[in-house]
């Protein structure tokens, strides 16, 4: 898992609520055995059309936006089934945060687990989001996970909340089980300890 540390990038301005997790990938792509290409399926219902060209009126597929590795979206994103495909979707399409008032519960952790960096922010400033993301597709935001800031180039800065050992997790690239294997030295010092 690529460690999480500061990232400033453009954002795609997602003007959606309650986007469950069979909207981010449907589940015909649920066969897929590995991570790899499921991109592809992201907001597929609603990002081709029936002969598979991209939808021109779809904001992810607005050149503007290429590139960009921050999605700003509705509240309760990723709502639904309990899929670890949909943030697979998001990582392999190369979005690396996802700013919303608020997540559902199993995609919020699914994402840290999976080094997508789930950023909640009041509403009002989500919406200022949208609005600046909109009207000017080259502003970069930065977020910083070690100070826990989302930061305009204004300067305006925004502080988010994240459990500090899923944060610690991010910020060193590893998941649950790599956090426990990197502690195999200190596990085997204590297992040589002779028992009383």
């Amino acid at each position: 898992m690529q460690a999480f540390e500061k990232l400033t990038s453009t954002a795609v301005p997602l003007r959606m609520e309650n986007v469950d997790t069979d909207q981010i990938i449907p589940a015909k792509y649920l066969t897929a055995v590995t991570k790899e290409g499921m991109g592809q399926g992201l907001f597929s219902w609603i990002r081709y059309n029936a002969d598979g060209s991209p939808k021109a009126d779809f904001v992810i597929n607005s050149p503007e936006y290429a590139g960009s590795e921050i999605l700003i979206a509705g509240r309760n994103f990723g709502s639904g089934s309990s899929r670890e495909h949909a943030v697979w979707a998001l990582t392999d399409y190369g979005f690396r945060c996802v700013i919303a008032p608020g997540f559902a519960d199993i995609f919020y952790n699914n994402s840290l687990k999976n080094g997508l960096l789930p950023v909640s922010l009041p509403e009002d400033v989500v919406n200022m989001l949208w609005d600046l993301t909109e009207e000017e597709p080259t502003t970069a935001i930065q977020v910083d996970l070690a100070s826990q800031t989302v930061t305009l180039r204004d300067g305006q800065t925004h502080h988010f909340d994240i459990d500090p050992f899923r944060r610690l997790c991010l910020l060193n690239g590893v998941d649950d089980l790599g956090y426990i294997m990197s502690k195999d030295a200190a596990i085997a010092a204590h297992e040589a300890v002779p028992a009383f």
